[in-house]
């Protein structure tokens, strides 16, 4: 993806933080164990969040006693994660791109980032990431996929239809099956700031009704960035297929993918 579409795709999250913090789904707890497992976090452990979003990550990390500093690229998405962690005193959310921003102390015990990494700079990502972390730190990436595992919905190849009709060109995407997803062990390492990654997946579904999931669908970067009549083509027709269905649901597999390495 060229800088201008990245920086583009990026900012829509925050047309739409609300939606995005009340359908986007929450990780499973025993991705947090793990992380600390992984990362060798102490008690209190100092964290850097890249990419908070309206918490959803951030909310169990503070839970769990972390010192945070979150960083947020949409002003609104900011408001809305230091309203949803207003309680934890221990958290500072900056309305700040991560490319740009330096802290006021570096030496973090870990940097982490939930499905945000991949729209930092890659001039940039893991050099600046290596230089914030103390010696010994970790940088944890949780990357999500929509995954189709074996016993799945078979409405996900079934709505493909719906996309061919509207996008002729370019309007089936299947979605992969949970190993074939791959890690970031090797991308991690090529880098050369950080060790080979011990990775882990998590997968869990989720239920939706029609309106319920095509509001998910109104926070992909790829679908806001669509041509509104367009997409709103799309959604008529999966609010017809979905409604059609026994029980008027659809049954979503997603795979959250944690990548750990050290810095070194």
């Amino acid at each position: 993806m060229d800088a201008p579409r990245r920086e583009s795709l990026r900012a829509t999250f925050e047309e739409v933080p609300e939606l995005y913090d009340r359908v986007r789904p929450t990780y499973p707890p025993e991705l947090f164990d793990d992380l600390a497992e992984l990362a060798g976090l102490p008690e209190g452990a100092r964290l850097l969040e890249i990419g908070t979003g309206p918490g959803k990550a951030s909310v169990p990390l503070a839970e769990r006693g972390y010192e945070i500093v979150g960083i947020e690229l949409g002003e609104r998405l900011a408001m809305l994660a230091r309203r949803n962690l207003a309680g934890f005193p221990n958290v500072e959310i900056v309305n700040a791109d991560f490319e740009s921003w330096e802290p006021a102390a570096a030496g973090f015990d870990a940097v982490v980032s939930f499905t945000a990494f991949h729209w930092i700079d890659p001039e940039v990502r893991y050099e600046k990431t290596a230089r914030l972390l103390r010696e010994g730190g970790s940088l944890a990436i949780v990357e999500t996929s929509h995954v189709l595992p074996e016993g799945g919905d078979p409405f996900w190849i079934e709505v493909q239809d719906d996309y061919r009709e509207v996008f002729p060109d370019d309007g089936a995407h299947r979605p992969p099956a949970p190993g074939e997803v791959d890690g970031m062990s090797e991308e991690l390492e090529a880098s050369g700031c950080f060790s080979r990654a011990e990775v882990r997946r998590y997968v869990w579904e989720v239920t939706y009704s029609a309106e319920e999931y095509v509001g998910v669908l109104e926070t992909y970067s790829g679908h806001r960035a669509t041509d509104l009549a367009l997409r709103e083509r799309l959604y008529e027709l999966i609010r017809l297929r979905i409604d059609a269905r026994p029980g008027r649901e659809v049954r979503k597999s997603y795979l959250a993918l944690m990548s750990v390495a050290r810095r070194l």
